[in-house]
């Protein structure tokens, strides 16, 4: 059974984590493609998978325009990107980063590798950066804050192209060991992290043999990889970046927090409830983000079955005591709030 480690406000209390790992960091394995002093495997792997698919989506507007878009197609890009949307959502991100719940084997292993299939990189590196983003959120140390160059408009656009994707690219690198050694001392989860390349290829093969068996054509392959592979996880990729660039910059703040996350209302249904990211940040071991009246949440809803079917247990749901006790005074002043919680 995995255990989550200490978290305190969302960043894993890598001192206790470490204590109780029984080997030298150093002897652990590495849980990420190329080991940890190899980034640039990783990075050129990385690239590849953001670059095609982006080239997809940008030729995607022209090509449904004079092709069109089959209801086949159409379904597998929806279904394939609800499928590693909540893989990150609820896997990668509520349950392996915060502990928000407990998981049942099956369904841990499930999670990891729906999470995988986003292809947003390795499960243990994603998890590590995100550990240390809490624990330093838009301040010095944060790996992704859109505020790293300063607050005039110059700083803030380059900041959020930062923020978006640049980071992903930085030399600079989050040791797994202290920001994710649960993980990393899970066979199971060390394995999926390792294979995050063929849980690409995967992901990315599903669209077309579905397209194709369907159609019994190399058509319907081809447009089935075309919007059920590429655009999809190019489409998923950006909806996913916005949450460190677009909701950490705008967005009302009805919650305290220390630093500048906002509630994005228009991206909640695509990104499954991640973009009420006010009350992650004020929350973050919460299980549910959308907690107010009308604020769709996606991810909460299927851990909520998944806890109906007995999948998972020990579900850390809001509490009107509590939230009551993180609510702002001045809900809308995010940008006059976060410019002065700049300390980590």
């Amino acid at each position: 059974m995995t255990t989550t480690p200490d978290v305190v406000d969302g960043a894993v209390d890598s001192t206790d984590a470490t204590a109780r790992t029984t080997r030298p960091a150093e002897a652990l394995p590495s849980a990420t493609l190329g080991g940890e002093k190899r980034r640039s495997v990783e990075q050129i792997t990385l690239l590849l998978f953001i670059a095609v698919p982006f080239l997809a989506l940008l030729a995607a507007v022209p090509l449904a325009w004079g092709w069109g878009v089959s209801w086949l197609d159409l379904g597998l890009l929806v279904g394939m990107y609800y499928l590693g949307c909540h893989g990150i959502t609820i896997g990668f991100h509520r349950y392996f980063t915060h502990g928000a719940f407990k998981a049942k084997r099956p369904l841990r292993i499930a999670l990891a590798i729906a999470g995988s299939m986003a292809v947003e990189g390795p499960l243990v590196r994603w998890v590590a950066d995100h550990r240390k983003h809490h624990k330093f959120s838009d301040a010095e140390g944060d790996p992704h804050s859109p505020w790293r160059y300063g607050e005039t408009v110059p700083a803030l656009l380059k900041g959020l192209w930062w923020a978006h994707m640049g980071w992903m690219f930085d030399a600079e690198q989050t040791p797994q060991h202290k920001y994710a050694p649960d993980l990393v001392k899970d066979p199971d989860l060390r394995r999926v992290s390792r294979q995050f390349v063929f849980w690409t290829i995967v992901s990315l093969a599903i669209p077309p043999l579905v397209g194709g068996l369907v159609t019994w054509s190399w058509q319907g392959a081809l447009t089935a990889f075309f919007w059920g592979s590429l655009v999809r996880v190019a489409l998923l990729h950006h909806v996913t970046w916005s949450i460190n660039s677009i909701c950490h910059a705008v967005g009302k703040r009805p919650f305290k927090s220390r630093d500048r996350s906002g509630n994005v209302w228009w991206l909640a249904v695509l990104s499954c409830g991640e973009s009420w990211h006010n009350l992650h940040h004020a929350d973050p071991t919460c299980a549910r983000h959308g907690v107010q009246r009308g604020q769709i949440d996606s991810s909460a809803r299927l851990i909520r079955w998944f806890e109906k079917a007995g999948w998972a247990y020990d579900v850390r749901w809001p509490k009107a005591d509590r939230l009551d006790a993180k609510r702002s005074a001045d809900p809308g002043a995010s940008r006059r709030q976060g410019s002065t919680t700049h300390a980590a």
